[in-house]
């Protein structure tokens, strides 16, 4: 979790950097956020089938030190004077693209460490330890760049991933590789392939895919100008900008808590409606956001949308694992990955542009009330008919 709270320090620290030392206006603030996400574009696709080829722990370590390496260059070309725009854009492409190799080979990674019947309490405890280390990161990452500016406390990301590449490095757990004659048979682009027909065909998977892309459209253009937006609208300082939007955070908390309880006592397939339909339509709270007491519309929408989104994970990881055969979890992660995060970017600079061309406040009002309209699409699923969602991956999907 280590990685999760250096990258809520990041993703508060790099906008305070471009706002308040480069002087950097709303569009450029939210390609940032686009360029952290648009790895999953470029190479989202080929690094589930690279996962599956490969040892896993030892592509979270690589692309562990890989992140390390990019942000520890942001206040070393501050002190020489050198800090730019552009590197700060090429510092979040390049950690991103750290993150989709490092995240691709946990997903995979995870099944081999946890017995089957643990994993839900598994991806609870692991949802609710992110969304704790979110919470700590933009509440820490504020009083940071507060305390010593926005692009000192980029230092403490580099620790967080030390401490990441110390606590990964010392799993003892070691898978096989895939053998030489299986792998020298199959080329990465019919892997490729495979993955995408089994994520795109399958009537279980395809809608929640469809979902996952058009939610975090939605959730990225109002989070991408949300630094701006709470600057303009709460007049606050940085320092009660990252605590606010940790204690905004603390639903995920709750959400990863309540996922696995609730699934049981109303089936999975119905609790996945409650928490990714019912829930984030508080997200229209948000827009109404002001100082003062109005600070409170801004909580309660945030801790909503906390809540739905990371119980909705919860219970959407442990049916893919379930569902999902593990020599190719790889494969379906990172293709579910490269559409569910390819919008992300794209989000960004909608966000960015919407504020630009309408303002921030039109472009808040868009941008939230899009995040439960995205959850129409499980309504119109077969999610809506079952009580449980299932276990068994319907192969005939992939044929052809």
């Amino acid at each position: 979790m280590a990685g999760k709270y250096g990258s809520s320090v990041t993703g508060l620290a790099l906008p305070l950097a471009a706002l308040t030392v480069l002087h950097a206006g709303a569009f450029q603030v939210s390609a940032l956020t686009a360029a952290t996400w648009a790895p999953w574009l470029l190479f989202g696709l080929p690094a589930g089938a690279w996962v599956d080829r490969l040892r896993r722990r030892t592509v979270m370590l690589v692309a562990a030190a890989v992140q390390l390496l990019c942000y520890l260059t942001v206040p070393l070309a501050a002190a020489l004077h050198l800090l730019s725009y552009l590197q700060l854009l090429a510092v979040a492409l390049c950690a991103g693209t750290g993150a989709v190799f490092f995240q691709t080979a946990y997903t995979a990674y995870l099944p081999s460490l946890v017995a089957e019947p643990d994993r839900a309490e598994g991806n609870a405890k692991l949802q609710g330890s992110a969304s704790a280390a979110q919470i700590v990161g933009l509440g820490s990452g504020g009083v940071l760049a507060q305390a010593f500016g926005p692009v000192n406390s980029l230092l403490a990301n580099t620790v967080t991933f030390l401490v990441s590449l110390v606590c990964t490095g010392a799993i003892r757990q070691r898978e096989p590789l895939r053998a030489a004659a299986d792998r020298r048979r199959r080329t990465l682009l019919s892997e490729v392939g495979e993955g995408l027909r089994l994520v795109t065909r399958d009537p279980w998977l395809r809608p929640f895919i469809l979902h996952g892309s058009l939610c975090n459209l939605a959730l990225t253009a109002y989070q991408s100008i949300l630094v701006v937006f709470l600057l303009d609208r709460a007049h606050l300082g940085q320092g009660a900008i990252g605590t606010l939007i940790g204690a905004a955070s603390l639903g995920g908390i709750l959400g990863a808590a309540l996922a696995r309880r609730v699934g049981a006592a109303i089936g999975t397939a119905r609790a996945m409606l409650l928490f990714l339909l019912g829930l984030p339509t508080l997200a229209l709270l948000i827009p109404l956001t002001s100082g003062g007491a109005g600070l409170l519309c801004f909580l309660l929408g945030g801790l909503a949308v906390s809540g739905g989104v990371v119980a909705g994970n919860v219970l959407r990881a442990t049916f893919t694992q379930r569902y999902t055969p593990a020599e190719l979890l790889g494969r379906i992660s990172a293709t579910g990955a490269f559409l569910n995060y390819g919008t992300i970017p794209l989000g960004a600079l909608l966000g960015g542009s919407l504020a630009t061309g309408l303002g921030l406040l039109p472009a808040m009002w868009l941008a939230t009330g899009a995040v439960p309209l995205a959850a129409l699409v499980l309504w119109f699923s077969p999610l809506r008919h079952h009580r449980d969602l299932p276990t068994d991956l319907v192969m005939q999907s992939a044929a052809g």
